[in-house]
């Protein structure tokens, strides 16, 4: 799932390129994708983009008077649609622009939960945004920790938690809790605030790393492409240690980490589905 370096450097790249033009016609392509209906996506018509944001996993074009809040989920994207077809593979919606240019959602797999809410007024206080925390990377280590106490669960959960930080996936999870040097399963309640510093700091790291390799490609990378120390990285040697990258899997995902680095070379178990490398 694209986390906040593509999405913001994919709301950059969108912002350079479209900014100023004017919609000419939204058009839903899929039943679900449209999650609103007042404001109708109509109000927009005829109104020039006055920009392209991110605010967490979401993608924000912003018509002045009506914001269309564009959730890519798993395998999302929004592209440049140089050669529309009246029924694109995997395609959510269409946004038409005056100048014959043409914007394409669309969702790879069947799940098709990519969505798109049409919002008047601060797309901040409406659904979906309403729900989710700030920014992560804007997130002191005084309101982390404070965070950390108040939201007991496991550390890996708590970072994609959208409801507490947002912007966060599970490939910077297992990034963030490697810089940091935590187990992906210190509970959250026993923090201290040198962790909650030390999470802000591996945060801002792997958010910025992130951002830089995002802003030197032309589209949104594969979660395979993006830069990391034990995303996707099973079996390898930690870079900072030579310890063996580790995994816990479950049924849709798995967490990563270095248990020489992270547990004090504890190997991490789980009693359910997980499987572990030794």
């Amino acid at each position: 799932m694209p986390e906040l370096p593509e999405v913001r450097a994919h709301a950059e790249r969108l912002d350079r390129d479209l900014a100023g033009t004017t919609l000419v016609r939204f058009r839903p392509l899929s039943f679900t994708a449209l999650k609103t209906a007042d404001p109708a996506p109509d109000a927009a018509i005829d109104h020039p983009l006055a920009y392209v944001g991110q605010r967490g996993k979401h993608l924000l074009l912003d018509f002045g008077v009506a914001t269309f809040v564009i959730h890519l989920m798993q395998g999302g994207r929004l592209r440049p649609d140089p050669k529309p077809a009246a029924k694109p593979r995997g395609g959510v919606a269409r946004w038409e622009l005056a100048d014959g240019r043409n914007l394409l959602l669309t969702e790879a797999g069947t799940e098709r939960k990519a969505g798109v809410w049409v919002v008047a007024g601060d797309p901040e206080v409406a659904p979906p945004l309403d729900r989710i925390g700030p920014d992560a990377d804007t997130v002191t280590a005084e309101a982390l920790h404070r965070l950390l106490r108040d939201k007991p669960s496991r550390l890996h959960g708590f970072l994609r938690d959208q409801r507490v930080i947002a912007g966060l996936g599970r490939r910077l999870a297992n990034e963030v809790c490697h810089r940091a040097r935590l187990s992906p399963f210190a509970p959250t309640g026993r923090a201290s605030a040198a962790d909650a510093e030390r999470l802000v700091e591996a945060i801002a790291a792997c958010v910025g790393e992130g951002m830089s390799f995002e802003r030197g490609r032309d589209d949104m990378s594969s979660s395979r492409q993006r830069p990391g120390a034990v995303h996707h990285r099973k079996g390898e040697e930690c870079p900072d240690c030579g310890d063996v990258v580790r995994t816990i899997e479950y049924k849709t995902y798995e967490v990563a980490y270095c248990a020489a680095c992270q547990t004090g070379g504890k190997v991490l178990a789980d009693n359910t589905t997980s499987k572990f490398l030794k």
